[in-house]
């Protein structure tokens, strides 16, 4: 049986820990997801969480949001418990979630105006082709998501979770219905965003190159039920990122065969 060593869990949170996880469990019902799970994560961090399907990656990234709360431990943004959802955190799904009869601009305004009403009109539609232009999309404004490609539209999504200035973005596998060149094409971009914003991003994702090209940490969960942090890998590359600089670096080969071996070897998935 493979040993873990636990991550230890902390009483207060550290001025620059943006979110923290202290001994969470999740039930539901007698089913236990997650089990004392214990992270902190740094104000601007990136981090994905990696897993076979079932070890509660969607539980801990919904637990983030506030959209469900944990059975015991508790999730802090900042000094505060995570107790709803919020403005200060924003979600970016695989699906889009586009409004289809509304156009590009008047989507990512939708969310604008709901979080800032006080703001004047002419702010409110600056900032939204500010982020539009940002993502690519200054000359799509005016079409509607069935008029555009599938990574367009996720570019809309991503813009739509920016453009209000969250202090956490939380990805669920935005890039996993995409085409490679596409996907390699947002993940430059996604990078590019983030280093101007700043904001700290946890995300979810199946690719482990994916991970180790994002993330400042890898964050892997053992199997389900009763999943936790089996191991964490610090990736070490330089910012801004160089992909094929990346690939060309021994480091990434020993990372990939470090994430690759537990959870193909350690935690193999058995159904």
């Amino acid at each position: 049986m493979q040993t873990l060593t636990p991550v230890t869990p902390e009483t207060t949170v550290a001025p620059t820990d943006a979110l923290t996880f202290t001994d969470v469990t999740k039930r539901f019902g007698s089913l236990v997801v997650l089990d004392g799970v214990n992270l902190r994560i740094k104000s601007g961090e990136f981090i994905c969480i990696i897993g076979h399907s079932g070890c509660g990656k969607s539980t801990l990234l919904n637990l983030a949001g506030g959209f469900i709360q944990p059975s015991s431990g508790e999730v802090r943004l900042r000094d505060k418990i995570i107790t709803k959802p919020g403005p200060d955190r924003m979600v970016v799904f695989q699906n889009y979630s586009l409004l289809p009869w509304l156009t590009v601009f008047e989507n990512v305004f939708l969310a604008v105006d709901a979080v800032y009403p006080r703001k004047r009109l002419p702010e409110k539609r600056a900032m939204v082709r500010e982020y539009l232009n940002l993502v690519g999309l200054g000359e799509a404004m005016e079409k509607k998501p069935p008029q555009i490609s599938g990574g367009m539209k996720q570019r809309v999504a991503i813009a739509r979770a920016l453009a209000i200035q969250p202090q956490v973005l939380l990805l669920d596998e935005p890039f996993g219905a995409l085409d490679a060149i596409t996907k390699e094409e947002l993940q430059e971009e996604l990078l590019t965003i983030w280093n101007r914003s700043k904001a700290t991003v946890l995300m979810i994702t199946h690719d482990i190159d994916e991970a180790l090209f994002l993330a400042d940490r890898l964050v892997m969960m053992t199997n389900g039920p009763a999943a936790t942090i089996g191991e964490i890998l610090t990736i070490p590359f330089d910012r801004p990122r160089n992909r094929e600089r990346i690939l060309e670096d021994p480091r990434y080969y020993d990372l990939r065969n470090q994430a690759l071996s537990f959870l193909y070897e350690r935690f193999a998935h058995r159904e």
